[in-house]
């Protein structure tokens, strides 16, 4: 069985694209602590790719950010392609089954400039 869990934050912003066939993914890294310290007494985490695919792709894409946390269910793959250069590279990335946010997008303090509305004084109540 292939299932794999983890809680983290995300290092960046999610990036989403369409495949040539129409379909979403959005991609992450989550970046989750270890459960131990290093040495040195320093808190050390590791980075996982993450990909979401079709509705989760756009739900994750809206409403996460850099920073966000969350946890998340799937399953790890390994796939392998040749680079530029004719080496071949193997990545291992988790490819989400569930994505669950835990903590909320965080909203700008005032609505950017193009959403405000132009107000005459004479319209004004007072």
């Amino acid at each position: 069985m292939n299932y794999v869990s983890m809680i983290g934050r995300l290092t960046k912003t999610p990036d989403i694209k369409q495949t040539t066939s129409g379909k979403n993914v959005c991609t992450f890294t989550l970046a989750v602590d270890r459960r131990y310290k290093g040495a040195d007494g320093k808190t050390t985490a590791d980075f996982f790719s993450v990909q979401a695919w079709e509705k989760l792709a756009e739900l994750c894409a809206r409403y996460l950010d850099k920073g966000s946390k969350v946890f998340i269910s799937g399953e790890l793959r390994n796939r392998s392609y040749e680079a530029k250069d004719g080496s071949k590279r193997t990545v291992t990335e988790i490819i989400a089954n569930e994505v669950e946010f835990l903590s909320p997008k965080t909203e700008p303090a005032t609505p950017p400039v193009e959403e405000w509305q132009q107000v005459e004084d004479s319209d004004l109540p007072f």
